[in-house]
């Protein structure tokens, strides 16, 4: 079915996040590996939450993403931080 190259599709972003997030040092690289893992638990709750005929994991959707604003404007004002005071990103 559908459903499964959705699963299929978020454990896939996941585990490239992971790689992302154990290989690198860059920050913002970091960072983005991050995002993407959020991502990916996005469209599994999505797809659970269509799968199922309910909207609770559509409303955690929109919570996490939400969450997920307010860590990108917090993280991002630490990657300028860092940048300005050490004039790289690599830690």
């Amino acid at each position: 079915m559908i459903a499964e190259n959705f699963y299929i599709l978020a454990i896939t972003l996941f585990s490239i996040g992971i790689v992302g997030v154990i290989s690198r040092r860059n920050l913002f690289v970091v960072y983005m590996s991050i995002e993407l893992m959020l991502s990916s638990v996005n469209l599994l709750l999505v797809t659970l939450s269509r799968l199922h005929n309910s909207l609770d994991g559509s409303v955690m959707a929109l919570l996490l993403i939400a969450v997920i604003a307010g860590e990108a404007s917090i993280f991002l004002a630490m990657i300028i931080q860092l940048y300005r005071s050490a004039r790289s990103l690599d830690s």
